[in-house]
């Protein structure tokens, strides 16, 4: 029985593409529209789950914001003291961590500025829409 259903299944996978390729293939409507109802299938999915999760995303904000307040009152003046201390970040190189675990994190020398800074561009070749372009 088992080779009767396994025989049945191979002969339909060689005769279907044989089959297949020989009718000619009818157009099935238009792309866009297929792509317009995907589009809007979507949306009411996300729709959907928008509408379900809004209770329980509610409630977890409720749940978290005494906490979040708390922890803003208590890092927030810190925080700004070391966005001072550093300035800007481009300044540093990455961090790097040592054999023993340390992170260090070096600051750029002048020289090193200098060199990164960006170099200021020319002025912009005329564009004419109706010219070639050369790849």
């Amino acid at each position: 029985m088992k080779h009767l259903a396994a025989m049945a299944l191979a002969a339909s996978l060689t005769l279907g593409p044989a089959t297949a390729q020989e009718a000619d293939p009818q157009p099935r409507g238009d792309m866009g529209e297929g792509m317009n109802l995907v589009e809007e299938g979507m949306m009411l999915f996300f729709r959907g789950l928008a509408e379900e999760m809004e209770p329980a995303l509610k409630d977890m904000a409720r749940e978290m914001e005494p906490a979040l307040r708390n922890l803003a009152e208590q890092m927030g003046p810190h925080l700004a003291e070391l966005a001072e201390m550093i300035g800007e970040f481009d300044q540093y190189h990455p961090p790097e961590r040592l054999a023993n675990g340390d992170i260090l994190i070096r600051r750029k020398t002048p020289e090193e500025m200098e060199r990164e800074a960006p170099t200021p561009r020319g002025p912009m070749p005329d564009f004419d829409p109706e010219g070639e372009i050369d790849l």
